[in-house]
């Protein structure tokens, strides 16, 4: 089993930024990707950013030229830097890894973008 904990949530006015962290922790032998989702009110989770291992990330839309992921594989910890946030990034961000074949989740961390 592999546990994961988020950390950086918070609230933020529109522009701001905030740095998100998740540190897995628990029978890693090697993580294959690890990343972001999120969940706003009465929408579906969707993918925010994810670090695969080898070096190459995939971005959601709603992310692309604004957050940034980044993963500490000495750590076991992926990151996620957003940058000028607007109103709807509110949601909880959940953080994701992938070890074999099996899908790994936290319990997430809300992130509210509001003046």
């Amino acid at each position: 089993q592999v546990q994961l904990v988020e950390s950086g949530g918070g609230l933020v006015q529109p522009g701001g930024s905030l740095r998100l962290s998740c540190v897995a922790s628990g029978s890693i032998f090697r993580l294959y990707k690890m990343g972001w989702y999120r969940q706003a009110p009465g929408k579906q989770r969707e993918l925010v950013a994810e670090a695969i291992s080898g070096g190459r990330t995939n971005y959601g839309d709603s992310a692309k030229g604004r957050f940034t992921i980044s993963r500490d594989n000495a750590k076991n910890t992926v990151y996620l830097q957003l940058n000028s946030l607007e109103p709807d990034d509110t949601a909880v961000y959940y953080c994701n890894v992938v070890q074999g074949v099996t899908n790994y989740w936290g319990k997430g961390t809300l992130v509210t973008v509001s003046s």
